[in-house]
Parts: structure tokens; sequence; C-alpha cells
């Protein structure tokens, strides 16, 4: 059974029992266009307590919503009653829902005339009371009903309005548009969770650069990410980035950011030059050139504050800050010491390290040797050699008689680099080693 068998047999069911269904919003939508839905909604007039009954064990996940969700082995299917919405307090949740008898009502309640229609699973019949399909064929993001009012209800609309005409490629008609430039600075009303979900939406659907280009020109960006809106007229040194200034290089590697690309690696992109800014100085105060001094490691410390600000888990900001923090490093790669190059590739991720630099240098000037130098290393040279086990441990140590303390770590990295360089390369030898310059 698919996810739309089951959105179907819901809707069978709920017939039966002499209830009106029909499937609603994004799966109509997308349907329209010719796509497989990721998910399947259902709207109905039955109450959530009729849905409780009708489908036993389903479960009460937005019950003051009206939303019942129906489980069946690894799917679920949201079936919500028709209401219409009472006030919005909070700028982003109903202080109340009124439930609704007709199809009608409930779309008028909705965000975007493209979501606002339903479907009849068994004749086929799409209810369209809003225009939906025009604006589907005409490529426009229109909000149902005055924009104002739907953004005022909930300001997430406006970044979600951004993701739909990015993610297909629409426009957002002029009085949406109009209305998202005019409640921007109230987007802080969502919570940091919520934007990071939606905005990391922006970077990995496969139109990143699209959306990022419409947040600038509806003023969300400035209000959302104000150190990246920075980036817009730092001019770059053109030897090095004949293509323009930092926030163009940006825009082209956003552009190249492939549909489900890691969140990290693409927030990565989005972020490994928001140091330049703050660090830039002129040919005139260099005496050379445009220079970026220490830029990767502030933008990793500017990186690291976005992620908290946007409630990231420690686990993906402490990613997100090593790839910002590691991006120049490739430079370095043809004269790394065999231990620092062992070291370089050991980095969590390194995949993604890679793919930033990859990215990066396509977007400027072009030259990949270093990312070929590193990638013939990691094919030609074994795990093993890469992450050999350790040749002497803290046990070993302390048979020795050295005391445990920072001094331990000191003496195994020691151990270690030798190791890699391959100065050390048997047990007995690197015991030896250690005696030799450690034991008294």
């Amino acid at each position: 059974m698919t996810p739309r068998d089951l959105a179907g047999q819901i809707c069978r069911a709920l017939r039966a029992a002499g209830h009106q269904a029909y499937f609603v919003g994004g799966c109509v939508r997308d349907l329209q266009l010719g796509r497989e839905p990721a998910d399947y909604d259902v709207a109905t007039d039955a109450r959530p307590e009729r849905v409780q009954q009708l489908f036993p064990g389903s479960l009460s996940v937005g019950a003051r919503f009206g939303v019942i969700l129906v489980v069946e082995g690894d799917m679920q299917i949201e079936v919500a009653t028709f209401r219409s919405d009472m006030g919005y307090s909070d700028g982003r949740h109903p202080d109340a829902v009124k439930y609704a008898d007709s199809p009608q009502e409930d779309v008028s309640r909705r965000d975007f005339t493209i979501n606002g229609l339903m479907l009849d699973p068994e004749t086929g019949e799409v209810l369209d009371f809003v225009g939906g399909r025009a604006d589907i064929a005409a490529r426009i993001v229109r909000a149902i009903g005055q924009p104002a009012v739907r953004f005022a209800e909930d300001k997430l609309r406006m970044i979600r309005a951004v993701r739909f005409a990015a993610r297909f490629g629409y426009a957002i008609e002029p009085a949406t548009f109009a209305a998202i430039q005019a409640a921007a600075p109230q987007i802080h009303q969502v919570s940091p969770e919520r934007l990071r979900e939606e905005l990391t939406k922006l970077l990995t659907e496969g139109a990143a650069r699209r959306a990022f280009e419409l947040l600038e020109e509806t003023g969300l960006l400035p209000e959302l990410l104000s150190e990246v809106a920075h980036m817009r007229g730092v001019t770059q040194p053109p030897q090095y980035h004949p293509e323009g200034d930092v926030w163009i290089h940006t825009r082209m590697m956003l552009e190249m950011i492939p549909a489900g690309a890691p969140a990290t690696l693409a927030w990565s992109v989005l972020l490994h030059d928001v140091g330049k800014p703050p660090t830039f100085k002129s040919a005139a105060e260099t005496g050379d050139r445009i220079r970026f001094d220490g830029h990767a490691e502030i933008g990793a410390v500017m990186a690291a504050e976005i992620c908290r600000r946007l409630r990231f888990s420690t686990d993906d900001t402490e990613q997100i800050e090593a790839l910002v923090a590691n991006h120049l490093r490739f430079k370095d790669v043809f004269e790394m010491r065999p231990a620092t190059l062992k070291r370089f590739v050991r980095l969590p991720n390194f995949d993604q390290h890679l793919e930033l630099h990859r990215l990066d240098c396509s977007s400027s000037h072009g030259k990949l040797d270093a990312y070929e130098f590193v990638r013939k290393f990691l094919r030609e040279t074994p795990p093993e050699q890469v992450r050999p086990p350790r040749l002497v441990t803290g046990d070993d140590l302390a048979q020795m008689g050295l005391r445990p303390g920072p001094r331990f770590k000191e003496i195994l990295e020691t151990v270690e680099e030798a190791q890699l360089d391959g100065r050390l390369k048997e047990r007995d030898d690197a015991l030896a080693f250690v005696r030799s310059n450690y034991v008294k």
C-alpha cells in the first residue's frame, strides 16, 4: 500500500460514514504538476472525535486545531476537520478554531491559492474555490484573500511564499510580494526552530540561489541573517575571485547545491565567507591587494553564533563551524607533512569539507588541483594508514611510571604524529621512544 492508497481508503471510510472527505493542500498541487507528493493530507467535515472513532489507534496530534493522525505501519496521514481560524495573537497559531461544514470555508483560511485545492480521489474532480489552478498555470504564488491578513495570521508564511516560488520557479504575485516587504520586520515573531527548518528547506530543495535572492528582494534576508546580507558589495581580489563580490560568489555556490544535500554542507556554503565583511581591508590599506585576514576563524565564530541563535543541535553547530573554520586549509595541502594531511582528512564528515572546497573553487578561480590532490591521496592511501591503531596507550604510560594528566595527552599525540609521519612503525620502537624522551 502506498500513502495515496491509504489516504484514499480514509476518504472512502469517511464518506461511507456519511461525511465529506477530500485530498487537500500540497498533495493536490503536486498531482496537478505531475509530481509525486511527499505526503497526503485529508480534509473532512467529520469532527476529530468522530475521526478517532472511525480509525481506532489514530493519534490526536493537534486536537485543538482539529488534526488527527491516522497511522498504518510506517505511513501516516493527517486528517483535518474543516475549520475557520479565529485570531492569531502570537502571529503563528490561531487562538481558537471554529469547525466548518463546507470545504469552501476551510480553503479560505489557507495560505496560498496553489495550496488551496481539494481533490475527490474517487472521481478525480478538483475543487478550486480560490483560482489555484489558474495560478499554477500562470506560475504564480498568490496569497488567498488579503495578503496582509494571511501574513498577519502566520508570519512564517512569508518564508513559505519564497520557498514555493523558488522550488517551482514561480513569481510571487505583486500584492503578495508587497505584503511580504511590509511585514518582513515581523518575522522575528516566529520561533528560531521554525525559522531554521524553513531556511534549511530553502537551502536543500535544489533552488537555494533563487530562494536567497528572493529573501533579499523581499527584505527578509537582513531580518533573518543580517550577517549574510552584509556580503553584498564587499569586493574581492579579482585574481582569486573574477566573478565579483562576496555575495555574487556565495550565490553562485548556492546555485550548485543539489536537492537533498546535507543540511550542514548547505549551511556551510551560505556561511563559509560570512567572516569577510568584518575583515575586509582594501588594497590601499594592505599595500598590495584586498585581503580578508583571519576571515575563516572569525567566520567560524560568527557561524556558530548564528547556529545557536537558530537553535541548531550541538552536533550540527560543531560541523558547520568546522566547515567554515577549515575551508581555506586546502590551499596548504601540497606542503602539509604526512601527519598533518592525515589529521586533516580525518575531520568528521570530511566528504563535506571536500565538497565545500570544490564548490568554492568552481564558483571563483576554477582551479581544482588541491581538490584532486586530496582525492588522489584518499584513493591511494589505505584507511589503516590514515587511522592506524595506536602504538602506545595510556596504560603503557602508566606502567612506565608516568602520572596521568595533561602530559599523557601530549606524549600520546607526539607518538601518533611520529607514527603518521612514518618515523615510528612498530610498537617496540614507540615504547623505546617514550622511555628515552619522557621517562627519567
